[in-house]
C-alpha cells in the first residue's frame, strides 16, 4: 500500500485535505498538473510573477498560508503529473515527465475544482477569444496582460479580473454585463442569505465601485454578442444593448459566465451524477461527507458543487475527518467534535450562494444561441446547427450524437461541449436534462501517448489460493 490517501488537485481543497489528513495520521499523496500548488484560485501563490501580488487582492493572498501549512505537512506531493484513470481498488495511474505509473491508496478524494462554463457566441473559437479565467492565468503565471481588452459576460469572477487588471495598470476597453435583467428580481428572494453573506456582498460592491471610479466603460444588460475577425484575427465586437446594436474594434476579448464542477475524471471513475438545475451543470451525488456512489472516491471542493475557495478547503477537511474514523484513526466522537466547527463555518460560507446562483444565472440565449453556425465542439468543428441536424434525423442522446458528428470524441472529452450537448439536445427533445444525459466517458481522461503506456509497470497479478 503506498498510502492511506490519494488525492488528485492541489487547490484550496485538496491542500487542505492533506493537511488534515497528515495531522490524523493517515499517509497521503497529493497528485496535480501544475507545477507548484495553488490549483487555479491561488494559482502561483508560493512563486508570484507579479513585482506587487497585491494586485491579486487579498482573498488570493489569503492562500498562502494554507500552502505553506500543506509544504510543512509531510505530505508526498508529485506536481507536473496527470491522473488518467481511477481503479475500482482505488489504483491511480497518472503519467508524469513522459512515463505513465501508479500508486496503490486506500481511498481516493478528487479536488480537481471548476471549469469556466463555455460561452458559445458566434466567433468564440477566433484566435484572440479567450476565457476571463485564461486572463487571470496569465496575469498569476508569466505575469501578462492584454492592454485594451473587452470582458463580456456575467458573474464574479470576470468582475475580479476586471479589477485586477485595474490595480496592474492595464486599460480595459469595456465591460460587457450580460446579467438578465429578469435576474435582479430573483435575486431578491435570496437577500437572507446574502446578507449571511455580507462580507462576499461587500467585497463585490467594491470591486463594481472601483471599476466605475476608474472610467471603464460598463454597460449592462447586453443580450446579444458576437466576436468578428479580420484576416482570421479578432477584430471587433458587436453586442446589442438598450434595444440598438453597437460595436467596438478590439484584438482581445474575454468572456466568461461562470464556473461548473470539472466532472469528466469522476464521471469516467464510475461517480454517479444528476444535473444540477440551480447552477446549470452536472454534479455528483455525495452525501454530507463527499462520499460519492463509488466507495473507494471522495469528491471534495467545487469539484462537486461551486462554493468557492474557503468553502472548497472546509469540505476537504469534513472528508478527512470522515475518513479518519472510517479507518480507525479517531473515533465518532472526535470527528463529530471536530466536524461541528467545520459545518458552522460551511454553512456561513455557503448561505450566500443561491443569491449568486439567480443573480449570475447565464441567459439561454448566450449559453444556447439560436445561430446554427456557431461551433458547439471546438475539437472536433460541430456546430450547433450539425447538432440541430443530428436531433432531427433521430439522434436520441449525446452518446449517439458521436457516431452523427464525432461531437465530444476530440482532445478535450467533452469539457467544452459537454453541457451544450445535454441542455441542447434535451431542449431539442422536450425532456429534461437529467432524462438526456451525458457522454459516457472513460479512462484514459486525459491525452496518453502510447510511449508513455509503454512505459507502464502493471502491478503483480493477484495470487489465488485454494
Amino acid at each position: 500500500m503506498d498510502a492511506d490517501l490519494a488525492i488528485v488537485g492541489a487547490g484550496p481543497a485538496g491542500m487542505a485535505a492533506a493537511i488534515e489528513a497528515q495531522r490524523l495520521g493517515l499517509t497521503s499523496v497529493l497528485l496535480d498538473e501544475q507545477p507548484r500548488v495553488g490549483g487555479q484560485i491561488y494559482r502561483n501563490i508560493g512563486r508570484p510573477s507579479l513585482a506587487d501580488p497585491g494586485i491579486l487582492g487579498p482573498d488570493y493572498d489569503a492562500g498562502r498560508s494554507l500552502a505553506d501549512a500543506f509544504a510543512d505537512s509531510g505530505c508526498r506531493y508529485l506536481p507536473n503529473t496527470q491522473v488518467w484513470q481511477i481503479e475500482s481498488d482505488a489504483r491511480v495511474y497518472y503519467s508524469h515527465q513522459g512515463r505513465a505509473a501508479s500508486l496503490q491508496a486506500r481511498q481516493v478524494m478528487i479536488a480537481n475544482g471548476a471549469q469556466e462554463r463555455p460561452f458559445p457566441i458566434p466567433g468564440w473559437t477566433l484566435p484572440g477569444v479567450m476565457t476571463a479565467g485564461a486572463a487571470q492565468i496569465l496575469l498569476k503565471s508569466p505575469g501578462l496582460a492584454a492592454d485594451g481588452a473587452v470582458f463580456a459576460g456575467c458573474g464574479p469572477l470576470l468582475y475580479l479580473v476586471v479589477w485586477q487588471y485595474l490595480q496592474a495598470g492595464i486599460k480595459v476597453k469595456a465591460l460587457l454585463d450580460t446579467t438578465p435583467a429578469a435576474n435582479y428580481r430573483r435575486a431578491l428572494g435570496a437577500l437572507d442569505g446574502a446578507l449571511h453573506g455580507a462580507g462576499y456582498l461587500w467585497k463585490g460592491l467594491t470591486l463594481l465601485r472601483d471599476i466605475r471610479a476608474a472610467g471603464i466603460p460598463f454597460v449592462r444588460g447586453v443580450t446579444e454578442l458576437a466576436a468578428h475577425d479580420e484576416d482570421g484575427v479578432l477584430s471587433r465586437v458587436t453586442y446589442r444593448a438598450g434595444g440598438r446594436q453597437h460595436q467596438l474594434d478590439t484584438e482581445q476579448l474575454f468572456l466568461h459566465q461562470g464556473v461548473v464542477p470539472n466532472v469528466n475524471l469522476a464521471m469516467a471513475s464510475g461517480c454517479e451524477h444528476h444535473w444540477h438545475e440551480p447552477q446549470l451543470c452536472w454534479q455528483p451525488l455525495l452525501d454530507a461527507w463527499g462520499q460519492s456512489s463509488q466507495p473507494h472516491i471522495r469528491i471534495i471542493g467545487d469539484g462537486g458543487g461551486i462554493g468557492g475557495a474557503v468553502a472548497a478547503a472546509l469540505k476537504g477537511r469534513l472528508a478527512v475527518q470522515q475518513l479518519a474514523h472510517t479507518l480507525g484513526r479517531q473515533t465518532q466522537a472526535d470527528r463529530d467534535h471536530h466536524a461541528r466547527s467545520l459545518r458552522r463555518q460551511l454553512r456561513r460560507e455557503t448561505a450566500f450562494r443561491r443569491f449568486i446562483d439567480l443573480l449570475y444565472r447565464p441567459s439561454d440565449a448566450l449559453r444556447l444561441p439560436a445561430q446554427d453556425e456557431v461551433l458547439g465542439c471546438r475539437c472536433e468543428e460541430v456546430s450547433l446547427g450539425d447538432i440541430r441536424r443530428a436531433v432531427s434525423q433521430g439522434c436520441m442522446g449525446p452518446n449517439q450524437l458521436k457516431s452523427f458528428t464525432r461531437c465530444g470524441m476530440g482532445p478535450c472529452q467533452g469539457r467544452q461541449c459537454g453541457l451544450i450537448v445535454s441542455e441542447l439536445m434535451a431542449r431539442l427533445q422536450g425532456q429534461e436534462v437529467e432524462q438526456g444525459g451525458y457522454y459516457r466517458l472513460r479512462a484514459p481522461v486525459k491525452p496518453l501517448t502510447l510511449d508513455e503506456l509503454s512505459s507502464l509497470d502493471l502491478p503483480p497479478e493477484p495470487v489465488l489460493r485454494e
